[in-house]
């Protein structure tokens, strides 16, 4: 699996499946302050329809932690 050196990657937890493939995420750890990211799904899910429920852990990927979306690429 090739991946960007400039991507971030973090966990996060699905809170609401929105329309159109998307999806409310809350990144952030114990102790820290949650926030709340709209991720989308990669295409490897889309293609061998992996389903994405509220409530699952994902891995996302963002250009920077201070982004407001991300890419659903994994499902935990």
């Amino acid at each position: 699996m090739k991946t960007d050196p400039q991507l971030v990657r973090v966990e996060g937890k699905v809170v609401e499946a929105l329309p159109g493939l998307l999806f409310r995420v809350n990144v952030g750890r114990e102790g820290e302050e949650k926030k709340e990211i709209l991720g989308h799904l990669a295409g490897k899910l889309k293609l061998h329809r992996i389903r994405v429920i509220p409530g699952d852990r994902v891995i996302l990927e963002m250009t920077s932690p201070s982004d407001k979306r991300g890419r659903i690429v994994r499902r935990l």
